[in-house]
């Protein structure tokens, strides 16, 4: 792994970091020598993980358990963590769920819950560390998307909506936030190998169309991810934002983003 010296002792917050791709952010980012902070559901959500970077031999994480629908609370969260640790210069938005619903089951209420789950705590999270962000200097912010809206995946309209919809986020807050030298940016990541996507839809029949759709006939995992999060991150791009980087081996080529 490539070793970022300007990520070195940043304060970085990971939003849903106890699982699969999070959890791949939390341990890539500690390895970096960064101070990192992660939320998730459960009390104990962070234990193992803590524990396990620790043993490592490196900077000890701090996990929060916290509802990112429950938009007052996880503010608050961070404005304790940034009391607590400093300002957060590095935020990764990367809580969400890809649960399958058919159209013909989704009332308002689980529609409303989508959203709230996969793309509006985005937005707040962001307004909740960038003044702190801005007055240290500025930062980065990585909003993880899916190229599943681009593939126009069925059964996941609440889902593909709210991932649609944090392309125009990064784009309109780039412009919005680039004058405090904050950037926003999004990172897009096909179809990954996780634990949750193993247990509830992966076999080889899956396997199989994922790699006939993709340009590189690999199966891509959390690690493939992160190595260009963490490149997102750091100052090496700081030239970059409002762009939405694909980690997708080519799935979605064939769609067009305006």
């Amino acid at each position: 792994m490539t070793r970022y010296p300007s990520l070195a002792d940043r304060h970085v917050f990971i939003s849903g970091g106890s699982s699969g791709i999070g959890a791949d952010l939390v341990r890539s980012f500690a390895a970096q020598g960064a101070r990192v902070s992660f939320c998730g559901t459960r009390a104990d959500g962070g234990d193992a993980l803590v524990a396990e970077i620790e043993a490592a031999g490196l900077p000890t994480p701090h996990y929060a358990m916290c509802d990112v629908r429950d938009v007052p609370a996880y503010q608050q969260l961070l404005r304790d963590l940034i009391e607590r640790h400093g300002p957060v210069q590095v935020l990764v938005n990367n809580a969400g769920r890809d649960d399958r619903h058919a159209m013909e089951e989704v009332t308002p209420d689980f529609w409303d819950d989508r959203l709230a789950l996969n793309l509006k705590h985005y937005f707040f999270a962001i307004q909740a560390v960038a003044p702190a962000m801005a007055e240290a200097g500025g930062g980065s912010v990585i909003n993880m998307g899916s190229v599943s809206w681009m593939r126009g995946r069925p059964n996941l309209a609440g889902y593909t909506t709210a991932k649609a919809g944090i392309l125009g986020l990064t784009r309109t807050l780039a412009r919005e936030l680039g004058a405090r030298n904050i950037r926003v940016n999004a990172v897009v990541p096909g179809a990954i190998v996780t634990e949750r996507q193993t247990a509830l839809h992966r076999d080889s029949a899956a396997d199989q169309a994922f790699l006939d759709a993709q340009c590189l006939k690999i199966r891509l995992d959390a690690g493939h991810v992160s190595r260009v999060t963490l490149f997102m991150a750091a100052d090496d791009s700081n030239g970059m934002t409002g762009q939405h980087v694909l980690v997708d081996a080519g799935i979605a080529q064939c769609s067009v983003i305006g």
